[in-house]
């Protein structure tokens, strides 16, 4: 069996050449998704009747089957981008290797061969001769013997001790001092103003007798009693509950979609909620708890967050960095009165989220804990 064969590709391709090629073909990919995304788009267009030139919408039945269809394409869709952005990370990451050694430059001048022959220091001064030993006598000169073999080379002698140092020469004389300047003279002190005279005492006046205690007044009467002030508002008469159990199908848009809450509603009198049960309008102002739970029936990479009067509310929001089927959270904020409270659902690319049916889907809980800027 023979090994496979490749095309010779001329010029030949470079580390950083094949680098480009790979992020070109993610490129492309990312446009054909764009394009498949363009179609199933266009596809629940045309089911729902709002194509130009389409006269009526499919059947509900129908509508649910091509839901489907695009719910896992976009399923389909989400795992290829992944892919596309794992792929994409790689080749960025990917270490460029140096090029080929250039060519060998010119070699430069040669500098002089020699430096400049600093200037010679100054002659110390030359140390005392030592005394010359006596010369021994002269002994008779014996005969020559034949050379015998040259021996090893003995250990080198001591070095010799160095001779005494010269006398130092004699200290020259310190030059005279400098005549001290002249001292300039002293400005003239100022005369001192004259004392001013001091004014006489005067004489102490004399103790006044202290008055006698006065008699203690008689106790008035006692006041009638105060009418009892009516009782204050009740911190926890405001209060709110709603649900989705019904399973309801949401299509997520890019902005968020507000998630209707029909089921089990019990509010108190000065909470309402709009026609489609989306909006929730509190009159009473104050300090509130709110909560709210979302569970699908797969893991969705999407978030949750309380809508607070047409504002998005950052402490309530649920931005999980994976897919998950669960999102929860509580906050207590102060609200001014008639403001609006909606729960709604996001994600960074349109899909579809299906409610747990025959149980908590969603649901949002509204309480009041006390007045405006109460902290109980």
């Amino acid at each position: 069996m023979s090994l496979p064969t490749f095309p010779q590709i001329d010029p030949p391709l470079t580390r950083e050449g094949s680098l480009n090629e790979i992020i070109a073909s993610i490129a492309a990919e990312e446009l054909s998704l764009s394009h498949i995304l363009n179609a199933e788009g266009e596809k629940l267009q045309y089911v729902l009747g709002t194509l130009p030139g389409l006269e009526e919408a499919a059947a509900l039945e129908e509508v649910m089957q091509v839901n489907r269809s695009v719910q896992s394409t976009l399923s389909n869709v989400m795992e290829q981008q992944m892919l596309l952005t794992s792929k994409l990370m790689s080749a960025m990451r990917a270490p460029v290797l140096p090029g080929p050694t250039g060519p060998t430059g010119a070699e430069g001048a040669t500098g002089p061969a020699e430096g400049v022959t600093g200037a010679t220091g100054a002659t110390g001064p030359t140390g005392a001769e030592g005394p010359t030993g006596a010369a021994g006598a002269a002994g008779a000169t014996g005969a020559t013997g034949p050379t015998g073999a040259q021996g090893p080379a003995g250990p080198a002698g001591a070095v010799g001790a160095a001779g005494a140092d010269g006398a130092a020469g004699p200290t020259g004389a310190t030059g005279a001092a400098g005549a001290t300047g002249a001292t300039g003279a002293a400005g003239v002190t100022g005369a001192t103003g004259a004392t001013g005279a001091a004014g006489t005492a005067g004489a102490t006046g004399l103790t006044g007798i202290v008055g006698a205690a006065g008699a203690t007044g008689a106790t008035g009467p006692t006041g009638a009693s105060g009418a009892t002030g009516a009782s204050g508002p009740n911190p926890t008469a405001t209060a709110g509950f709603a649900a989705n159990t019904q399973g309801s199908s949401i299509l997520v848009a890019l902005g968020g979609t507000p998630i209707p809450l029909p089921n089990a509603q019990v509010l108190s009198s000065d909470i309402t909620v709009n026609g489609a049960n989306t909006v929730f309008t509190v009159v009473t102002p104050g300090t509130y708890q709110i909560s709210y739970h979302v569970n699908t029936t797969a893991s969705l990479l999407m978030g949750t967050r309380l809508v607070i009067n047409g504002a998005n509310s950052t402490p309530s929001t649920v931005n999980p960095v994976i897919s998950t089927s669960s999102f929860e959270n509580q906050i207590k904020v102060t609200l001014p009165a008639n403001s609006t409270i909606s729960l709604q659902m996001f994600t960074n690319l349109a899909g579809t989220a299906i409610l747990v049916g025959g149980g908590a889907g969603a649901s949002l809980s509204i309480i009041r804990l006390g007045g405006p800027g109460s902290t109980r």
